[in-house]
């Protein structure tokens, strides 16, 4: 008797590089697996049957930068994301606690990983901790659940010195590090990117969001593209992702009369407003500052009195955002190539989760439709790549005996339209109908994670393509 199919999408073109795939077929799903992938399966066989005919079926979407924190909209975070085709996700800022609630409350299906943040203050003491205070951290985050660490730079910077030491103890660990570009030296540019790639002395290391660090800062916006592209070049140790969208996000969080991120003080003042809270109340009244507001089951954009009142009411501990980013060296850094071929950026991500920018697809289907990108390129920046980069061999890829993690694509419209994690479907035409979700940890965080309730996916990140890409 034939095996029966738990789910069984009829008749997509199916698109995966690192297997070869690329024309009409049926992926059929058994359990949590991909089961078989060939022509004309028996739809009888199924308990779950999907015709995609005209879409694409891809690898699972990977973001592999996104937030969903109780204080970053975590708990609509997770419905963001999934509505958008996404299946798994890093989040790059913690804390790790606050991430697993969210995702065992809140969850929609989804795979997530979360680094611990390094933040004078809150999770070390100043902004020069020794060797034994970030052994402590790193430790405690691993042991927590985390994958790793994230250097939050230009918001809560630390000394050069102490950047140094905090990546070169990751790479002794074999642990994951992440690094929002920026010391107390030097700011989040362009020049805070190339000190970075300096302090990473050869070590591995994350550089977040690529694209904002090319605003024009500090030279005109496009010779920053290019000098970023040329120090990426030149140290291959270095991991990166840019985002799509035109905003950015940070801090709207002030005390002592002005806002504590360097960030926001910054996009204040390219929007002609002073770096005080007075000066912010102004750009959000104006509409240059949109606050993140919490409304109608998710978190959208906000200016004028009604978001100030938000902001007045959470004590201005929230997230702003500003339309900083220019689309130039968005295009430029998602498709630029080494001379072996090889993508220069290594990922496309959203820095969205909570955060109302999550335009992996729309943006990343609009560089398809115009020929920027091959849709094999697209899949080797949202899935396969960000799943070597995790560790995460059984995923980012589809072929029979691989997590059946899988997004169909309409491309005319530049949507997901269906979506599935470890088998199970968690949206279908925008409708989110996943449940729960499961923690990526190493070995030494899943303990906590199975005692939180979750499930783990355990990985072994000096195995994985962090350190061997």
């Amino acid at each position: 008797m034939a095996t029966r199919f738990d789910v069984l999408l009829k008749n997509g073109w199916v698109v995966d590089p690192t297997t070869g795939l690329n024309g009409v077929a049926d992926v059929a799903v058994v359990g949590e697996q991909i089961a078989e992938i060939a022509a004309d399966l028996d739809p009888a066989r199924a308990d779950e049957l999907f015709d995609v005919s005209g879409a694409h079926v891809v690898p699972g979407i990977i973001d592999l930068h996104m937030h969903a924190s109780e204080w970053l909209g975590g708990k609509w975070g997770h419905k963001m994301m999934a509505r958008v085709g996404v299946t798994t996700a890093l989040d790059m800022s913690g804390p790790v606690g606050s991430v697993m609630r969210m995702l065992r409350d809140h969850g929609t299906g989804l795979n997530i990983a979360c680094i611990e943040a390094v933040r004078p203050g809150l999770t070390v003491r100043d902004s020069n901790p020794d060797r034994a205070e970030l052994e402590g951290l790193l430790s405690a985050a691993l042991t927590g659940g985390a994958i790793g660490i994230k250097l939050l730079g230009g918001h809560y910077p630390l000394t050069p010195e102490a950047t140094a030491r905090a990546i070169a103890l990751a790479n002794t660990r074999h642990a994951y590090v992440a690094f929002h570009a920026g010391t107390t030296n030097q700011g989040s540019n362009i020049d805070g990117f190339l000190q970075a790639a300096e302090l990473a002395a050869g070590n591995a290391v994350h550089i977040a969001h690529i694209n904002s660090y090319c605003r024009g800062a500090v030279r005109p916006h496009m010779q920053e593209t290019e000098e970023a592209i040329a120090a990426l070049i030149a140290h291959p140790n270095l991991r990166s992702e840019n985002y799509l969208s035109p905003l950015n996000g940070t801090s709207a969080k002030c005390a002592n009369g002005a806002p504590e991120s360097r960030v926001t003080q910054q996009c204040l003042k390219v929007g002609g407003f002073p770096p005080t809270e007075s000066g912010f109340e102004a750009a959000i009244l104006a509409g240059w500052a949109e606050i993140n507001l919490e409304a109608g089951g998710e978190v959208v954009l906000s200016t004028g009195k009604p978001a100030v009142e938000y902001w007045r009411q959470r004590t201005t501990d929230t997230t702003v955002s500003f339309r900083v980013n220019p689309p130039e060296p968005r295009l430029r850094l998602a498709t630029a190539k080494r001379p072996d071929g090889r993508f220069v950026v290594d990922c496309i991500s959203t820095d969205g989760g909570g955060i109302p920018r999550n335009v992996i697809v729309e943006m990343g289907l609009a560089l398809v439709n115009l020929q920027a990108l091959g849709l094999a390129d697209f899949v080797r920046k949202t899935s396969a790549n960000p799943a070597r980069i995790l560790g995460l061999a059984n995923k980012g890829r589809l072929a029979v005996g691989a997590d059946a993690d899988i997004t169909v694509l309409d491309l005319a419209a530049r949507k997901a339209v269906l979506s599935l994690a470890n088998g199970a479907v968690i949206m279908h035409r925008g409708h989110v109908c996943g449940q729960g979700g499961r923690m990526i940890t190493t070995a030494a965080g899943r303990g906590v994670v199975e005692a939180a309730g979750l499930i783990p996916i355990v990985v072994d990140l000096e195995q994985g393509g962090f350190y061997r890409f």
